[in-house]
């Protein structure tokens, strides 16, 4: 069997509910094995995406192929997914629960329940194995449901806005899941709206706002839009050396700040001692993702993002 380079390509992607344009033309390609990111606010276009990659809905418009497979339905037994409106039945226990969601994949009940208490083992969950899973903390059952979404051994794993609702232990609980899983050579596609996660995980990302992508590739690329910052402290504030500052310089109190200029820092060092600046401090600061976010997307859908997560964190 020839494996694709792509686990997931889509091409023109377009999804109209009324009179309303949900998606927009998206293209996307997540290499094989890869940790990809979809940011963008809510109502961006993230889920309607998902789900039409996956085979759930249809586009209007455009192509997809998922694990080389241009009918998605047809490998669904090879893909986990993690939906983000989160559903398990209350009176069922977590091992029938995990069995249960395998069993939909194909795998029989009794090698499901052989796994589930592998799997609720591994993540300290035993104790718990056979309670109500209304019984069950949120991040309990979250964590239940994301073990049923893996109990198959799929080789794609897709999951929409996996961190919502977690607190930050049971975050970085499945930001190790995540990286164990992209170690054993499966594919992971996660939306979110939170960037640091994405920062953190991702390779490659699609940055997604009023559905269209507005970027796609290697997280370093995104990164690499916006120029390196200069952060200057000096124990004098006047002198010839002030010259030598490039003239986008702003002044934060007793710092300096600007962007690296084209012919690097070495001319600007060499003013600031002959003029005798006094430096104190003089660090380069590379742009993080959520800089190179605002610049690509536009300040209102970052705030979009971040009034998303402050509510998340206040429930």
């Amino acid at each position: 069997m020839t494996i694709a380079a792509d686990a997931i390509t889509a091409r023109g992607l377009v999804k109209d509910f009324g009179g309303t344009r949900a998606v927009d033309g998206i293209d996307l390609a997540v290499p094989a094995g890869a940790i990809y990111g979809v940011l963008g606010p809510n109502g961006a276009g993230k889920t309607t995406t998902l789900r039409m990659l996956l085979g759930i809905i249809d586009p209007d418009a455009g192509e997809r192929t998922l694990l080389g497979e241009r009918q998605p339905l047809r490998v669904a037994p090879r893909v986990g997914y993690l939906p983000e409106e989160r559903g398990l039945y209350p009176s069922m226990t977590p091992r029938e629960a995990i069995a249960f969601m395998g069993a939909l994949r194909g795998l029989p009940l009794a090698e499901g329940r052989r796994r589930a208490d592998g799997l609720l083992a591994e993540h300290g969950l035993d104790h718990a194995a056979k309670r109500p899973i209304r019984t069950l903390s949120k991040g309990m059952a979250q964590t239940v449901q994301l073990l049923g979404t893996l109990v198959h051994r799929p080789r794609l794993i897709v999951l929409d806005e996996p961190f919502s609702g977690l607190d930050a232990l049971n975050q970085g609980r499945l930001e190790q899941l995540i990286r164990a899983q992209a170690a054993d050579g499966v594919t992971v596609l996660f939306s979110t709206h939170v960037i640091a996660h994405a920062e953190r995980l991702c390779e490659r990302i699609a940055i997604i706002a009023g559905g269209r992508v507005r970027f796609e590739g290697a997280v370093e690329a995104a990164r690499g839009q916006l120029r390196p910052q200069v952060r200057l402290a000096t124990r004098t504030t006047e002198g010839a050396w002030r010259a030598a500052l490039p003239p986008d310089a702003r002044r934060d109190g007793d710092v300096w700040r600007f962007e690296l200029p084209d012919d690097g820092i070495e001319p600007l060092l060499r003013a600031l001692i002959d003029g005798g600046a006094g430096i104190d401090t003089l660090s380069i600061e590379r742009p993080g993702l959520h800089d190179a976010f605002v610049a690509i997307a536009g300040a209102a859908a970052a705030r979009d993002m971040a009034t998303a997560s402050d509510a998340e964190a206040a429930a």
